[in-house]
This record gives C-alpha cells, sequence and structure tokens, in this order.
C-alpha cells in the first residue's frame, strides 16, 4: 500500500501575486468549449479551459474533451507541452515512444514534454479523453 502524505501548504512566495479582489471562477460544459480537429484524425477535441474560449480563458494550462469514435487512430507525435491524458470511457491502445499500452476508464497517463504518443480506439464505443495541457496546446 502507498504511504499517505500529508499536504503542508505552499512555501515561499507565490509565482502570481495575489489579488486583493478574487478573481472570478468559471463554470462550464464541454458544450461550451471550443470545437478543435487534429490532422489526420476524424476525433473531435472541444476546448472547455483555454485561453481561445471566452468563458473559461485560461492562461497556464488547457482543458480538452478529446472524443474518439470507435477504430479511429490519431497518429503517434510529440511537442514541447506536458500533458496528461485520463480516459473516462471507452478502452483503446496509447502508443508511447513506440510502444503499445491498453488504456481504459480510469487510466491516467503522463507525457512530458517532447513524449512521442498517440491513441486508437479499439472497442465499439466512442472514448472519451479528458486531456489537460501546460502550457495550452496554441
Amino acid at each position: 500500500m502507498a504511504k499517505i502524505s500529508t499536504f503542508k501548504g505552499y512555501q515561499g512566495e507565490p509565482p502570481v501575486p495575489k489579488p486583493s479582489v478574487p478573481p472570478p471562477a468559471h463554470v462550464v460544459t464541454a458544450r461550451d468549449g471550443i470545437p478543435v480537429r487534429y490532422p489526420g484524425c476524424d476525433g473531435i477535441g472541444v476546448r472547455v479551459v483555454h485561453p481561445t474560449n471566452p468563458l473559461a480563458p485560461a492562461q497556464n494550462l488547457g482543458l480538452v474533451m478529446f472524443y474518439v469514435p470507435p477504430h479511429v487512430v490519431l497518429e503517434p507525435g510529440s511537442h514541447y507541452t506536458e500533458e496528461c491524458y485520463v480516459v473516462l470511457r471507452g478502452h483503446g491502445t496509447m502508443t508511447l515512444n513506440g510502444e503499445a499500452v491498453q488504456v481504459g476508464p480510469g487510466t491516467f497517463v503522463h507525457l512530458p514534454p517532447w513524449s512521442e504518443h498517440g491513441i486508437e480506439n479499439t472497442g465499439d464505443q466512442t472514448m472519451e479523453v479528458l486531456i489537460c495541457t501546460a502550457p495550452p496546446n496554441p
């Protein structure tokens, strides 16, 4: 069993100064997002929290809901942003630096900058994948 650690608070000066008035929170759904297509893939992304979405204009991260229809492939590629994929629904195979890894609901995949990755929906239902990117993809 993993050891449980205790959060000891933030240490030192924050990288972003605290404003005198708290900024407003943004509550959105995937329906409020901005659709985006990825080259060579029949899946669709929805930029839910992203600089391009005026309803949730994040500056330092991007949250994208990625919908991958059955038997669709997003070919492997890499980029300078750090990402985390969270499979919410469906099953598939991720190609991670040339290695095939089976993924399904509850799978988290952390991708450091320039880590090669792709995904294939091997199931019969649409895969739903939450992708967090920092900094946000353009």
